[in-house]
């Protein structure tokens, strides 16, 4: 089997003066790099746990990371299968439970992609490489959770 590695730095800027006095004396800010890539993820946590809601939380990393993975499959198996693929949105969703000790986890994330394929004839196999990418997904494929599919696909406009 052949492996694959990822390095990226998570560098903490939060610290306010006084370092994890308490719960509210540092703020949670956070930029994740990596080496040899000029943009930085300014992330934060999610504003019900103090965060900043200008900056990207792990919960969204996580939605994005899965919509990402799967759209990359998705036109991949369409170029194979001669599905011309003109334009792909997704607005995808996640839900997270949080216990009563303060820990969580996802319960659900659900994608909701919109695919614009250049002739009629190609819209019911685009429709069916949605189940072949979930199953490549890398990143589907290390979740605990179910992740659901409501994919609309249309013929573009002229």
């Amino acid at each position: 089997m052949k492996e694959h590695h990822y390095n990226i730095t998570m560098r903490w800027t939060g610290n306010l003066g006084k370092g994890t006095l308490d719960y509210k004396s540092y703020n949670r800010d956070h930029i994740v790099s990596v080496k040899g890539k000029g943009l930085e993820i300014p992330g934060s946590s999610d504003p019900s746990f103090l965060g900043d809601k200008t900056r990207y939380n792990p919960e969204e990393l996580l939605v994005s990371s899965l919509s990402s993975c799967h759209m990359l499959w998705y036109l991949h198996l369409c170029a194979v299968n001669k599905i011309i693929v003109i334009d792909y949105v997704d607005n995808a969703t996640g839900t997270m439970e949080e216990a009563t000790n303060g820990s969580g986890r996802f319960r659900e994330v659900t994608l909701n992609p919109v695919v614009k394929v250049k002739n009629e004839d190609m819209i019911e196999k685009a429709d069916q490489l949605h189940a072949e990418a979930n199953k490549m997904c890398f990143i589907a494929n290390s979740c605990n959770f179910p992740i659901h599919h409501k994919a609309t696909t249309m013929v573009k406009e002229n």
